[in-house]
């Protein structure tokens, strides 16, 4: 009976964790790719194809280190159980769900981070405050990064004195340069459970002196050189055409930020399953992944499209050049935050970055109103999802016996 129990307890949360990976891959995984469809550089059926593959893929190749801080940093003094596995899940899932039927923009990142505390502390255990306030520092700093890297961004392509055939191609040199060095789970490294590209080709040459914090010569030159090369190519296509050569670049973009959404959102579905499959199953962190990215990836081919529709209209009206400030930041912090194990809402990073854009143009395009009721909207998911995920939990304790 106990065995049967604990077979119902993980099919459960599978099952949760799916649905989960499949809204996260329905909703928070499109905006990516609305502005090159508000552009016309791709139909959404196409765009919500790749966005399932490139997305999956971010979620093999960079999703663990958020999964970990979901599934073990959040709570101290014990670890989640099955049981209180499927609440947290269930918790979040619900949050998202009434996001989707109301149209509020509830993030996933708050969603689940409050869930999880919750049926922590549920459990009996302990506040993790150091992991709390690294996460809080960077929450409050993400709209200040985002608006000022898309303001930045916005400024330098509206400039007069910077031709369109150097500032664009430019920004692409910058984004080339950032892929080099983003660590990939399929790129060994001896040092380190992920390698990059730049640390990889750099140790095939023998990697030269080391500088500055460690990084050799090799890899700062490996670095450069990819940059040069996003440079000439996006460079040599603005040369032909400058309104199809940006709109290439949009679309490069979008999928660069596809992929790492991938990687910075499955740990929110996953992550609650990391005791459950790495030491009651003893299986490879690999294969929960698997099954997050399965669940993305559904998500995206079957829920996408009608998202990708609405969004790119918005998008249409920014213009591509807007479009590319807000997706910069983007790709930049969500890399930043996979890095550093941090969950976040690509949603308010593309919010922040689309306000910053704005104000570059005289307007932030965005009332204040709706800016204050978002972040209203934002610290109330925060504090209720804990609430309901400790209440949750107990009353799914109680219904089973345990």
């Amino acid at each position: 009976m106990v065995a049967l129990s604990f077979v119902a307890l993980v099919g459960a949360a599978i099952v949760t964790c799916l649905f989960m990976a499949w809204v996260l891959g329905a909703n928070s995984n499109s905006p990516p790719f609305a502005p090159a469809i508000g552009a016309n550089a791709i139909s959404t059926m196409q765009a919500a194809f790749v966005i399932g593959l490139l997305a999956a893929a971010g979620a093999l190749m960079q999703g663990g280190s958020i999964s970990e801080t979901v599934g073990a940093d959040l709570i101290d003094g014990v670890t989640i159980t099955p049981l209180a596995a499927t609440a947290g899940l269930l918790t979040a899932a619900t949050f998202m769900a009434i996001g989707i039927y109301t149209r509020y923009p509830i993030p996933a990142a708050f969603a689940t981070t409050g869930a999880m505390v919750g049926v922590g502390l549920s459990l009996g255990g302990d506040p993790a405050i150091a992991t709390y306030q690294r996460l809080g520092i960077f929450w409050l700093l993400v709209p200040f990064m985002s608006g000022g890297l898309a303001y930045t961004t916005a400024v330098t392509l509206r400039r007069d004195d910077i031709p369109e055939s150097v500032g664009v191609p430019l920004l692409a040199g910058i984004v080339g340069a950032i892929v080099a060095n983003i660590r990939l789970g399929v790129i060994p490294d001896p040092a380190a459970d992920q390698g990059s590209l730049a640390r990889f080709v750099s140790r095939q040459f023998g990697g030269g002196p080391t500088l500055a914090a460690g990084v050799d010569l090799g890899t700062v030159l490996v670095t450069i050189g990819v940059g040069a090369l996003a440079f000439y190519w996006v460079r040599q296509r603005v040369l032909v055409s400058v309104e199809a050569g940006i709109r290439s670049f949009l679309l490069v973009l979008g999928g660069i930020v596809a992929f790492s959404s991938g990687g910075s959102q499955v740990g929110l579905a996953t992550g609650p399953l990391e005791n459950l499959f790495r030491i009651e199953l003893g299986l490879p962190g690999i294969v929960l992944l698997a099954l997050g990215a399965a669940g993305i990836l559904a998500g995206a081919w079957m829920g996408a499209p009608r998202l990708l529709q609405a969004t790119s209209r918005e998008y249409a009206q920014l213009g591509v050049r807007r479009s590319i400030a807000a997706l910069v930041p983007g790709f930049i912090i969500a890399q930043l935050a996979i890095a550093l194990g941090i969950p976040i809402s690509l949603n308010n990073i593309i919010l922040s970055g689309v306000i910053g854009g704005g104000l570059a143009a005289g307007s932030a395009g965005v009332s204040r109103r709706k800016i204050g009721f978002t972040i209203s909207f934002w610290l109330l998911t925060l504090g209720s999802s804990v609430v309901v995920g400790y209440g949750l939990y107990q009353v799914l304790a109680m219904a089973i016996g345990g």
